[in-house]
């Protein structure tokens, strides 16, 4: 038996519009459920078919999701606002939860450098862990480049709750490619706690059952609905070489995806989900996407040229922080969703797959962050 089989650690997810938070967590999960970890993951947003997966166990609080593109409300899966009593009954049962699994490790996925709206759960939480008997040491799990904050004392809030609560802080990043202070400008101040991971990139894919030259994705579809009716057009433009795919994402409204179907070429395919994207990858000549952490990952695990429409809406940075500097690095092209037109896209796409594909080598980026956070914790508790 591993020397890790009796370590309990409680994963809280919680996404709010997309689906890529969710992701991330449920690698490193799986990363720590191989190496021996008795892992439970908790969410708290619409539940997604595959998401966390077998391996782990799953405890899904009600779900709540962000009312807008700007995260400034929460609503139910109804979208009916989300009243104090309901927020009392989700703070209660994660109390509850928390008790039941008394966790030697606790992971909260982007508190609090994100995730401020789910205070009213959270903060009771991590007040309730450290007053249990055997206090669980506490990490802030947070991707390597942070959203732009609107309001510097947001960032002085922030760095009271890592001096307060948390023990270490797991950068999900590479810092040869981006270092936490570039994007959290209290970084020095939390140093003896931050560790970086490496990229939570998927394991090397085995071959996909089918191939498609161009690959186009939009991440879980709850956002890119203008990028991919943009690329439908586009496709339509770019003389058909082989095979294409669009995968909306499954949260895209049934609408919008019959209408892709209608306006979409012959030559393009359109999906809702495919559990064999990262393979699909691996055998693609091109990927058009948008620029999130997983999406990313996905792409430079599998060395595909690239181009990518950075998700900018409601003041977000965080993707067009990433895409710019692989832009400049020369792994993608990227066009800001402004200038997003189906002929722009069309002409990117036949530069890209007239090109040859990008050289790996210009940057050995550590794409293990999921096994590396099971290694750090197995050596921490």
């Amino acid at each position: 038996m591993s020397q890790t089989a009796d370590k309990r650690v409680l994963f809280y997810v919680q996404h709010l519009l997309g689906i890529g938070h969710l992701t991330r967590a449920s690698r490193i999960a799986h990363a720590l459920s191989r190496r021996g970890f008795d892992v439970t993951v908790v969410t708290g947003g619409k539940p997604v078919e595959g998401f966390p997966g077998e391996g782990v166990r799953h405890v899904a609080l009600p779900p709540v999701v962000s009312a807008d593109e700007g995260f400034s409300k929460l609503a139910d899966i109804n979208g009916e606002p989300v009243d104090d009593a309901f927020k009392a009954m989700r703070r209660d049962r994660l109390l509850s939860i928390l008790h039941d699994i008394r966790p030697q490790a606790i992971l909260t996925e982007a508190f609090p450098f994100g995730r401020r709206q789910m205070r009213f759960e959270l903060l009771p939480f991590l007040d309730a862990a450290r007053a249990l008997p055997e206090r669980p040491m506490i990490f802030a799990s947070i991707r390597d480049i942070l959203q732009k904050r609107p309001k510097p004392e947001r960032d002085v809030e922030t760095l009271d709750y890592v001096e307060a609560y948390f023990d270490r802080v797991l950068v999900h990043g590479d810092p040869s490619f981006v270092r936490l202070e570039e994007t959290f400008p209290f970084a020095e101040r939390i140093a003896d706690k931050v560790i970086y991971t490496g990229l939570v990139a998927p394991p090397a894919p085995p071959a996909p059952s089918e191939t498609f030259d161009v690959v186009i994705s939009a991440g879980g579809g709850a956002v890119g609905r203008q990028m991919l009716a943009c690329a439908v057009e586009a496709a339509a433009q770019v003389e058909a070489k082989g095979r294409w795919l669009l995968i909306t994402g499954p949260n895209l409204a049934e609408a919008d995806f019959q209408a892709l179907q209608q306006k979409a070429p012959a030559h393009l395919s359109v999906t809702r989900f495919r559990p064999d994207f990262s393979s699909l990858l691996q055998a693609a000549a091109l990927s058009v996407s948008q620029a999130g952490y997983n999406t990313l990952c996905d792409i430079l695990r599998a060395g595909c040229r690239s181009i990518v429409v950075p998700f900018t809406t409601g003041g977000e940075t965080e993707q067009a922080a990433r895409a710019d500097r692989l832009d400049r690095l020369g792994l993608l092209t990227a066009i800001p969703e402004a200038d997003l037109t189906p002929a722009r896209l069309a002409e990117a796409m036949r530069q890209a797959l007239a090109a040859p594909p990008p050289d790996r080598n210009l940057l050995a980026l550590d794409l293990e962050g999921a096994d590396n956070t099971a290694t750090i914790l197995a050596s921490l508790i």
